[in-house]
């Protein structure tokens, strides 16, 4: 397993982030021990969840699987990164949900309790709350690191300029605000090349890519693959919009040896930017198959293919779109 700093924090995680959206929804309970088993002996040491996952009949049931998982074993808690979110609506109540000082005292408390630790590593905002102002979010998750509930605070789903205003308010608060940004990001949606990514540069915060193979167009879906998402009509959709696309890329990655999927990650983890990747595997082979392919590095002729099947918005704002 290969490790890089989150960001500009001196926290070292994992090229491969555990995401477990899939488990208490799509896996159960005993194959989500098995899998979460299997990333921390193959060397992930970074986690990721949302306290929303579980479906939204059974909010906050991932969070509990992984509770129950840390409680079975003395000590396994230090052996990883444990990230969560908040935003999401947990309930009926008309302040459950959403980025006020309110919600994310009460959403953390809970999240704790489900998780079964003391704290959480790196609090992620779900998604932007223009309803809210910084210095409120900011002046509740202070005290959160000061009382020792949470280390780092993280951000996912956020729009550039989001970003960037984020980090001046915790700067004139010296806070040391946003050390990582989760966005969706995969050779078929490349939109965050123009100004996500560029901030992300400048404010030293660590792009953690989540749908890196978009989900399963880029996992070799032309085949019979019991690695690839479920077809469901949205995918079956998205394959007939893309299909001339797809098979080029799976016809390419044939002729260079290469699975679909393992190109695909190895495209993201080319770019300087990306401290992680997130992969939600359903089944252990599929994790061990994603560890395996690490090793996998791209040349820079086979990074110019891929990115001329899949082409992005033209590099970076402005000069994407003017002189």
């Amino acid at each position: 397993m290969e490790y890089s700093y989150l960001g500009r924090s001196g926290l070292k995680v994992s090229k491969l982030c555990l995401g477990t959206m899939n488990l208490g929804k799509l896996v159960d309970e005993s194959k989500s021990f098995s899998i979460l088993d299997a990333a921390i002996d193959v060397g992930i040491n970074f986690i990721d969840t949302a306290n929303v996952y579980g479906g939204i009949h059974q909010r906050g049931k991932t969070e509990e699987i992984i509770g129950k998982w840390i409680s079975k074993e003395k000590n396994k808690r230090d052996k990883f990164v444990l990230a969560t979110k908040v935003y999401g609506k947990m309930g009926e109540g008309i302040n459950e949900k959403g980025l006020s000082a309110y919600h994310i005292r009460s959403a953390c408390e809970s999240s704790l309790r489900r998780l079964q630790t003391d704290h959480i590593d790196l609090y992620q905002m779900h998604h932007s709350d223009r309803n809210t102002p910084w210095d409120e979010i900011w002046q509740e998750m202070e005290k959160l690191v000061y009382s020792g509930k949470i280390i780092y605070n993280g951000s996912s789903n956020f729009a550039a300029w989001q970003l960037v205003e984020a980090q001046l308010i915790a700067r004139s608060r010296n806070f040391n605000g946003i050390i990582s940004e989760q966005s969706i990001y995969n050779l078929t949606n490349r939109m965050i090349e123009l100004e996500v990514i560029p901030a992300c540069k400048k404010f030293g915060i660590g792009l953690i890519p989540w749908s890196p193979l978009a989900e399963g167009l880029l996992g070799g879906v032309l085949k019979d693959n019991p690695g690839v998402r479920r077809k469901t009509e949205t995918i079956k959709n998205r394959i007939n919009q893309s299909r001339k696309q797809i098979e080029e890329y799976e016809k390419y990655c044939l002729s260079i040896n290469k699975k679909p999927g393992i190109v695909a990650v190895a495209w993201l983890l080319n770019n300087s930017a990306v401290s992680s990747v997130i992969v939600g595997p359903r089944t252990v082979e599929q994790l061990v198959d994603l560890v395996d392919g690490l090793d996998t590095k791209l040349t820079e002729e086979e990074i110019r293919t891929v990115e001329n099947i899949w082409p992005g918005p033209g590099g970076e704002a402005p000069e994407a779109y003017a002189w």
